[in-house]
């Protein structure tokens, strides 16, 4: 955060730099800063006060405070305005270094920034086998695609997740998080799914252990050439693998599109 605050900044003090030197003649220049020193030494100063006030019984955030004090960041580093400049560079660092901030009458918590963060390609908290939030003091915080993870399956990588965790698991979200991870293919083998109807390379199956809120049926499906194992949830209430293999082609049989080789 502290980097890519340190960047916005130089961009933007040489865009108004720029700006200024083409706008401005340096008697104008120097009036501006006249007038902006008694005001901007004022108005700062009753700026942090009420950033204090602000802070009892609500949270200061730093991420928000960087992009409402970019200006005032220009003005009083380009401009140097040494009235204020020492108190603005503890205030500077504060917004640099520090995580969320709360404060009380007699007491005040203060949070690190995390060493990581870590997010999936929908900005979610996500990690594989690792924390998604971690901290130098070694508290952490697992999630995959959004979901808190206890850290007995949090620790673990996905593809090591075990299928017979979910007979005992009994949040219902974990469970579905945990399907989600393992993938239908490996419950149904490790789960010793029930095979209930064939139709050439699609069986279909059920899993009779109470894992979700109602039956999952799964369609198996095996490459010819290949040998690969997909499968694909279907509704409970398939009769057979071909109602199944319709119902997965939107309604068509596979007569109509399939080729047999």
């Amino acid at each position: 955060m502290g980097y890519f605050y340190q960047v916005f900044l130089n961009i933007q003090r040489f865009c108004i730099k720029i700006y200024l030197n083409e706008q401005l003649q340096s008697e104008d220049w120097q009036k501006i800063k006249l007038q902006l020193g008694s005001r901007l030494s004022s108005s700062f100063h009753a700026y942090l006060y009420s950033q204090i006030n602000y802070l009892f019984g609500q949270s200061f955030q730093p991420e928000e405070e960087c992009k409402i004090n970019s200006l005032r960041d220009f003005i009083i580093t380009c401009v140097s305005f040494s009235e204020i400049f020492a108190e603005w560079l503890i205030y500077q660092s504060l917004i640099k270094e520090c995580g969320w901030i709360f404060a009380f009458d007699k007491a005040a918590i203060i949070c690190d920034r995390p060493l990581h963060l870590r997010f999936d390609n929908q900005n979610r908290l996500h990690a594989e086998g690792e924390p998604a939030i971690e901290y130098a003091d070694g508290f952490s915080l697992y999630s995959y695609h959004g979901v808190t993870l206890p850290e007995k399956y949090g620790k673990v990588h996905p593809q090591q997740w075990q299928a017979q965790w979910l007979l005992t698991e009994k949040n219902a979200e974990l469970r579905r998080v945990l399907i989600q991870g393992i993938g239908y293919a490996r419950i149904c083998q490790e789960l010793q799914a029930i095979e209930l109807d064939t139709w050439a390379e699609y069986t279909l199956l059920k899993i009779d252990a109470d894992i979700d809120e109602e039956s999952i049926y799964l369609l198996k499906m095996t490459c010819p050439s290949t040998g690969f194992i997909h499968a694909l949830r279907v509704p409970p209430d398939m009769k057979s693998a071909h109602e199944a293999i319709c119902w997965v082609n939107w309604g068509i049989a596979p007569e109509e599109f399939a080729t047999q080789t």
